[in-house]
């Protein structure tokens, strides 16, 4: 028997017990940064050495951050289902969780493009460099002679993924969503392309802006969260 497929949507809550630090929390990075000046087009035009400390930052912070239980129970999903991760989080914790089919949404971090590669909102995939957790500085060039830059979709630009991503909830017979705001779009609004018959979870341990049916809402962190998630569905 074929099976079932989940999509599970994951945002910075997910992350957040492996202690890299989330945007919008009390606390949170977007606290001690005006997000404009270091995630927007704009901002990397106006200072690209800001923007590329700011990342580095961030690579040598999620160099020492481990996946979690919440990472690993998604990739324990696969046992069973069919199960594709779309992420709206930058670093690669789904992927050293066992994750095997993982799409970024906002870009990832361990990765860098030229500042040109940016063609018709899809970039050359040829261009993307995997650096790891290295770093990239003011004067660091492509192979085609222009400026690296963070592999980073910037407030200010297209979301490349967006259309697989909504393929992939089209295609879902069950949608998990994890530890998101549901506040940043296009992501917060693809749980809307879900089948009318798809059920749809939610594991935050604050209210979320939507009002759907089929909609059940685990009220807390991600970690307990997919315990409850995994209950749930071995009682089905």
């Amino acid at each position: 028997m074929e099976k079932k497929k989940i999509a599970v949507l994951t945002g910075a809550g997910v992350s957040a017990e492996s202690g890299f630090a989330t945007f919008r929390d009390t606390g949170g990075l977007w606290e001690q940064y005006d997000v404009y000046d270091v995630a927007s087009i704009e901002g990397w035009y106006r200072n690209r050495e800001l923007v590329l400390k700011f990342y580095n930052d961030r690579r040598r912070q999620l160099k020492d951050a481990k996946p979690n239980s919440a990472h690993l129970a998604i990739a324990g999903l696969e046992k069973d289902y069919k199960v594709d991760v779309i992420t709206q989080n930058v670093d690669n914790l789904h992927e050293r969780a066992g994750s095997t089919r993982v799409l970024h949404l906002h870009g990832e971090l361990t990765k860098v493009r030229p500042e040109n590669g940016l063609y018709d909102s899809t970039y050359r995939t040829d261009e993307v460099i995997d650096i790891g957790f290295d770093e990239v500085n003011l004067g660091d060039m492509a192979p085609n002679g222009q400026q690296l830059r963070p592999h980073i979709v910037f407030f200010g630009e297209a979301v490349p993924n967006i259309e697989k991503a909504i393929d992939l909830v089209s295609a879902a017979d069950i949608l998990l969503i994890v530890g998101t705001s549901l506040q940043v779009y296009p992501a917060a609004g693809l749980y809307r392309y879900a089948r009318n018959d798809t059920p749809i979870y939610i594991i935050d341990p604050k209210d979320v802006p939507v009002s759907d049916m089929r909609i059940t809402h685990i009220r807390e962190v991600a970690t307990k969260g997919m315990e409850k998630f995994k209950e749930i569905l071995a009682n089905q």
